[in-house]
This record gives structure tokens, C-alpha cells and sequence, in this order.
């Protein structure tokens, strides 16, 4: 993919993020049970766009998890129909931009897969993120 379409691609998500994690602010706001898988780290940011469980979640984090996974989706979708993307690409780069959002403590995922704590430096990204 040539890097002016990530770029165009990374600018879009820019937007995009705003919905989608005004989503899971409301979420955790909304839902304890979500705020404290996160801080827990039984929940983490995945490279794909969604959010992961590292651990075991409860039957409730599951379900709000589930939710947020639906939504991010369906978001996704309409935004990368827009821009003349895949929702796949459109998931990746969204995925880019939520694990450098992610803050000191939280989980996310690293390009090889791994789950990671993030520490007060930058997560490590996929070398395509934008």
C-alpha cells in the first residue's frame, strides 16, 4: 500500500477515532465492570482495531467487550466504504491509532502478537502504522 494511502487512510481513522473511542468512554463510564478489565488489564487494545482479552473476562466484561467489538465494526465498515477502503485496512489503522492512545498500564498488543503493558514510553506499533 503506498504510504500516501496510509496516510489518507491514518487522517481518516483520525476522525473515526473520535467516535469510536467516545464509544468506549461512554462505555466506561457506563459500565464498571469495562473500567476495571481495563485497568486490570484483562482487556487490551488489539493491532486489528478491536479490543482483546488477555485474561479470563467475566460474563459481564465479555458481553460489553462483545458490544464495543459490534459497534467498532460497524464503524469501520461505513467509515472504510467512504474512503474507499477495506474494513480491514480501515480496522488496522484505527488499531494503530487506539494502542497509542492507550495510557501507562493499559494492555495492548504488540506487532508480534504479544500482549504488553505500556510503560511511560511509546507502545511498540506495527512498522505500517501511521
Amino acid at each position: 500500500m503506498p504510504a500516501r494511502s496510509i496516510l489518507f487512510r491514518g487522517c481518516a481513522a483520525l476522525a473515526l477515532g473520535v467516535a469510536v473511542f467516545a464509544t468506549a468512554a461512554v462505555a466506561q463510564q457506563r459500565d464498571p465492570a469495562y473500567a476495571a478489565a481495563r485497568a486490570a488489564g484483562t482487556i487490551g487494545e488489539k493491532m486489528d482495531g478491536y479490543l482483546g482479552f488477555v485474561g479470563n473476562p467475566s460474563p459481564d466484561v465479555k458481553r460489553v467487550v462483545d458490544d464495543l467489538n459490534i459497534k467498532r465494526k460497524a464503524v469501520y465498515a461505513q467509515q472504510a466504504q467512504a474512503q474507499h477502503a477495506t474494513v480491514e485496512e480501515y480496522a488496522f489503522t484505527s488499531g494503530c491509532l487506539a494502542i497509542a492512545r492507550t495510557v501507562p498500564g493499559e494492555k495492548y498488543q504488540a506487532p508480534d502478537g504479544s500482549w504488553q503493558t505500556r510503560g511511560s514510553g511509546a507502545p511498540q506499533r506495527d512498522a505500517r502504522c501511521p
